[in-house]
């Protein structure tokens, strides 16, 4: 080995890489978050723990993976050149599809130079004397940077149930967020699936066509309607593409971001029962969640309303499952319709009529252990080859949770966050400065197209990165009152709800000790955009902008107007 490889005074440590702004992720957010900081001027770093781009499309290659949202709405916007180039094969396009076009993406403007794969990012620690993050890499390595935004997805942080006896488990088994790329041959195994929410829903009819026996661990039911997928028509993509920047308009006044519904006028209890029947019956035709959620102004809102639309669901699963105590279990009794995440399916409820299936209550029959040959109810032993965990993430806050982030003083975001995350407008949190959240608690998020939310959480934040350039602003963050007002804005929305009503991963309750608060923010899209806009437009009100040079902090926490 050549000397001069060895000898640190010959070749001292070249320290941290320097960027303008480090991007944590290179799913849907990441990737347009490179495209649109580095389209205005900034030097970007963009880690992300794959090998891959595509986020939760890279992490979650299950059976029957696919997007609950239609294709022709859940794609980028920005581009009329790909938006118009792109053909998508089906309504709700699967998996597989998703991930080629966002590599397509990532090729077509030249994004992967920017991305270092493979890479987590272990700590981001502001430093308050040079007003830069120093971000650490699971390979050692140290980023400075004066932003960071964090692109690290709202369903990204993989959870298992507490159950005993895993490792004493003789068969394989996976969870549906980290299945094997090359996939996993289920012929003729037996099967056992662990929860039922949209996850378990996708896998559960695909895994019963190849096992030889599936058992389905129902920890809760859920709500499910029908996609009603089918291959999208040629002539039904050309008509849509020539009406496109319309549809993106449309988008921007519904209620969760979608063009092709509208928003509803109508409370449920001003029709008759047959003709709410015949509405839902409608939706059930169209297929997809958001089809039932805008049938009426009131479904989440009125108790009454939602017991409406949550019969008639009930009532379709009874006509479905043949066999009257599996559809009375798969009857969901403990929360109303929507208030989990609705979730879509393709031939679910269809599915427990197969004689390889059975449905195993476990509220009637809890999981004692998992053992060496299965999984111990307190009924019996059920033998399996291959255990599915279908359980779900620690939502919306999980991935931040992993990562050491610190602020002002130290204060570690857990901390600041034990009882619940607290944002301003969803995208930034009060001691910690230039630290923006894309699609983070307190906006609309995963109450929304994602990609939709996403585009507007990323061209606002780059707008807001651009003024702080052209005006010499060293640092921006929100202020506490801003911050603290924003959480009882969030919380008074959703109070006027029923969202609160169930235990749901909205609210944290599926991840042991979490904080039961509600995250999304629910006042719909057109009211949540018209503030971020007004606060924009207003000098960045609630925030505090401090000058590079002089440090003088100018303080614009004024009062929120009427909407906050």
């Amino acid at each position: 080995m050549d000397k001069a490889s060895t000898d640190p005074q010959r070749n001292p440590d070249p320290g941290p890489d320097v960027f303008d702004a480090v991007v944590v992720g290179a799913g849907f957010a990441g990737l347009y978050a490179v495209h649109k900081l580095s389209l205005a001027g900034l030097r970007v770093r963009c880690i992300e723990a794959g090998d891959g781009v595509g986020g939760t499309w890279f992490w979650n290659q299950y059976p029957g993976a696919r997007c609950d949202v239609e294709s022709l709405e859940y794609s980028y916007s920005f581009s009329d050149d790909l938006q118009q180039d792109w053909v998508w094969s089906e309504k709700y396009a699967p998996q597989a599809e998703i991930l080629r076009y966002i590599n397509h993406v990532a090729d077509r403007f030249d994004l992967r130079r920017h991305i270092s794969f493979n890479t987590r990012v272990r700590s981001a620690v502001f430093d308050e004397a040079a007003e830069r993050w120093t971000v650490t890499t699971s390979d050692g390595q140290s980023v400075l940077v004066r932003y960071c935004v964090m692109a690290s997805g709202n369903l990204s942080a993989l959870r298992l149930p507490p159950i005993a006896g895993l490792d004493r488990f003789q068969g394989d088994w996976h969870h549906s967020s980290r299945w094997p790329s090359a996939g996993v041959d289920l012929s003729g195994k037996r099967v056992g699936v662990i929860g039922t929410g949209s996850t378990g829903i996708q896998i559960i009819p695909v895994v019963a066509g190849s096992a030889e026996q599936l058992h389905v661990f129902q920890r809760s039911p859920n709500f499910c309607v029908p996609a009603q997928n089918l291959p999208l028509d040629p002539e039904v993509d050309k008509r849509y593409k020539a009406v496109y920047a319309e549809k993106r308009l449309r988008a921007k006044q519904s209620v969760f971001g979608l063009s092709n519904l509208a928003n509803p006028t109508q409370s449920a209890l001003e029709l008759s029962p047959q003709e709410r029947t015949e509405r839902y019956e409608q939706r059930w035709q169209y297929g997809g969640n958001q089809a039932f959620l805008t049938a009426f102004t009131d479904l989440l809102t009125s108790q009454q309303s939602n017991d409406s639309c949550a019969d008639f669901v009930r009532d379709k699963i009874r006509g479905i499952v043949d066999d009257p105590q599996t559809a009375a279990a798969l009857c969901p009794t403990d929360h109303p319709i929507g208030a989990r995440r609705l979730c879509v399916g393709s031939s679910y409820f269809e599915t427990y009529n197969r004689p390889n299936v059975t449905l195993v209550d476990l509220r009637a029959t809890p999981i004692a252990c998992i053992t060496a040959k299965g999984i111990q109810t307190s009924a019996h032993e059920v033998e399996l080859d291959v255990i599915i965990f279908a359980t779900g993430f620690d939502a919306m806050t999980g991935a931040l949770r992993e990562i050491d982030i610190r602020g002002r003083d130290g204060l570690a975001l857990t901390d600041k966050w034990a009882d619940g995350p607290s944002t301003y407008l969803g995208l930034m949190v009060a001691g910690f400065p230039n630290f923006f959240v894309i699609t983070g608690p307190g906006s609309p998020s995963v109450k929304s197209n994602m990609v939709f939310s996403i585009e507007q959480h990323v061209d606002w934040i780059t707008d807001c990165i651009a003024h702080l350039e052209a005006q010499h602003i060293a640092v921006i963050e929100p202020a506490i009152e801003s911050e603290t007002r924003w959480v009882a804005h969030v919380n008074e929305v959703a109070n006027r709800t029923l969202y609160p009503l169930a235990d749901s991963w909205y609210m944290g309750s599926n991840v042991p000790g979490k904080p039961r608060v509600f995250m999304p923010y629910v006042g719909g899209i057109p009211t949540y955009r018209k503030i971020c806009d007004e606060v924009a437009a207003d000098g960045y009100r609630g925030f505090t902008l401090t000058k590079a040079r002089d440090r003088q902090a100018l303080a614009r926490a004024e009062p929120e107007r009427d909407a906050q």
